[in-house]
């Protein structure tokens, strides 16, 4: 089997699977993915059937970037054939005193050029009955908002990849990363590999493959859960009469209309225990299923019924919730990508920008807030903010 390559991509989860997409575009066979588990696994951060994919972020980086996502779904939705990203519209819920003004998220839509409606509690639930909103609540509705299908997304870019020419391999576990001149050598499943570019792009595994560089960043895993309710209204959360919605403050909730499963589905983002990649349990997180269930029947009580199902997965967070996207600096041909655990809405974009300063040594697009050398990635107790 061929050894050498251009570019190896470390990881095949969301944002390694749209990178070895976007490389094989450039480069066929050039590419080589390897995945230290099954394809498909569900021990990451990036399988169930569904994200959210939005246009209302906090800061302008984030909507702008937003807009690529947009550009970067389309363009693989056309070369494979087949329709990936469902609009539904969006909701963002924002009580009295929330954690970030709902302003910090209209000033940026705003000043990016992204139409939005802001209602009151009795407007929004005018319109989508199936709320139970308190006057307080002011609640603003963008219309492009919906749902990125994970695994179906992550099976297109690999599909893609394949069939562009990439080599991909699975449960090859990756023991050494060893830069030797201009190249970098890769030993996974007991091969060594060589290559002119390396991407990083292993999750909760981040610090793992960093550490055979003596490098690693502050990142918080986390076991996050997610439930699927049995509802006895599931017409009436249909994604075509049911948007995508957030809870906008602490503990922050979110949710989806009924796609993948029989019923609708809601989550606590950034609610979970603390763990590591290798010894998180696949158990119910029960504490925060019950926070998830109150929830639930306090504001969208025609959604609640017995859980159809519930699914864990891990989030990688920096302290500041940014994602990183860089080279490493003393290393320039190898890339990071670490996805924060709000990544995969963006995930076919940030793989393209990882093939670009993979392959050009830069991207056109404006990647400063997600830099490697940003102080508080190595701050020896730095302070977390996870709201976005």
């Amino acid at each position: 089997m061929k050894k050498n390559f251009k570019v190896i991509v470390i990881g095949l989860g969301g944002l390694g699977s749209a990178a070895a997409y976007w490389l094989s575009r450039r480069l066929g066979s050039d590419v080589l993915g390897l995945e230290q588990f099954e394809i498909g696994h569900l021990n990451g951060g990036s399988q169930d059937h569904s994200r959210i994919i939005r246009l209302s972020y906090h800061n302008e980086n984030y909507v702008e970037l937003a807009k690529l996502a947009y550009d970067a779904w389309d363009e693989l939705e056309q070369d494979a054939e087949e329709k990936l990203i469902v609009k539904t519209g969006g909701i963002d819920l924002s009580p009295a005193n929330a954690l970030i003004p709902i302003s910090d998220y209209t000033e940026s839509m705003t000043a990016c050029g992204v139409p939005y409606e802001m209602l009151d509690a009795k407007e929004a639930m005018y319109r989508w009955p199936q709320w139970k909103l308190t006057d307080d609540i002011q609640v603003l509705y963008q219309e492009e908002s919906g749902i990125a299908p994970a695994a179906k997304a992550m099976a297109a870019h690999l599909r893609m990849a394949r069939a562009h020419g990439a080599v991909l391999k699975d449960n090859v576990p990756v023991t050494g990363i060893t830069p030797i001149g201009d190249e970098v050598e890769v030993t996974a499943g007991g091969e060594t590999y060589r290559c002119e570019q390396l991407v990083i792009a292993s999750g909760a595994w981040s610090n793992t493959a960093l550490g055979y560089l003596g490098e690693g960043v502050n990142l918080t895993v986390t076991k996050e859960q997610v439930v699927y309710y049995d509802t006895p209204n599931v017409a009436d959360f249909m994604p075509d009469r049911f948007p995508i919605w957030i809870w906008m403050t602490e503990p922050c909730f979110y949710g989806f209309p009924v796609y993948g499963e029989n019923g609708p589905k809601a989550s606590q983002d950034a609610g979970g225990q603390e763990t590591t990649a290798d010894t998180r349990t696949f158990e119910p997180d029960l504490p925060m299923l019950e926070r998830i269930n109150n929830f639930v029947k306090q504001y969208l009580p025609a959604a609640y019924g017995p859980p159809i199902l519930t699914k864990t997965c891990l989030y990688a967070m920096p302290p500041d919730r940014d994602f990183v996207i860089a080279k490493l600096p003393d290393q320039p041909n190898i890339q990071v990508g670490i996805g924060a655990g709000h990544a995969f809405k963006y995930s076919s974009q940030i793989g393209r920008m990882l093939s670009e300063l993979a392959l050009d040594g830069t991207t056109p697009h404006d990647i400063s807030p997600f830099s490697y050398t940003r102080p508080i990635l190595f701050e020896e107790n730095p302070e977390k903010s996870f709201m976005v």
